[in-house]
């Protein structure tokens, strides 16, 4: 028989780290250097319709795509041909927030609000379940009055 000396939970550990390592990889850089018109058309937005331009037909839109197209043909690089856009018609054109500047707000917003959310509903569900109980009466080996105890005892008896 063969043993196997690495154990598996060292394996698990692993592939988690690669499989992390892999979703936070920046992309390629063969995409930069040579885009595709669709992957450019999906992350612009037409300024008349405002939907992006692999959705868009409007006029401008479709003169959009040309130029990606043709400038894609001279070898220009994917973030070239969007600085030429934005340039032409403003950061509105992006179908993504950039990531500096007053654009960083549209990123980090949400997930501040996601945080402070999560940490008022912490705080309320913690003071709620440390919560005093209800007063339900007095305690039970609290001393009952002689004069209510006498009147309770006949009050049953008349039951009986």
């Amino acid at each position: 028989m063969r043993r196997v000396d690495a154990p598996a939970h060292a394996l698990a550990a692993f592939a988690a780290v690669l499989a992390v390592a892999l979703a936070v990889a920046p992309p390629g850089r063969a995409s930069e250097q040579q885009p595709t018109p669709a992957e450019l058309e999906s992350e612009l937005v037409c300024p008349v319709c405002e939907s992006t331009l692999d959705t868009s037909n409007a006029p401008i839109a479709l003169r959009m795509k040309a130029h990606i197209r043709e400038r894609i043909e001279q070898g220009a690089t994917k973030s070239e041909i969007k600085a030429e856009l934005v340039e032409q018609f403003g950061s509105g054109v992006l179908a993504t927030p950039q990531k500096k500047g007053f654009d960083l707000l549209a990123w980090v917003l949400p997930l501040l609000g996601l945080v402070v959310g999560a940490a008022v509903v912490g705080v309320l569900a913690w003071r709620w379940s440390r919560a005093p109980a209800e007063d339900a009466g007095p305690p039970v080996d609290a001393a009952v009055d002689p004069e209510l105890e006498r009147r309770l005892d006949r009050e049953l008896a008349r039951f009986e």
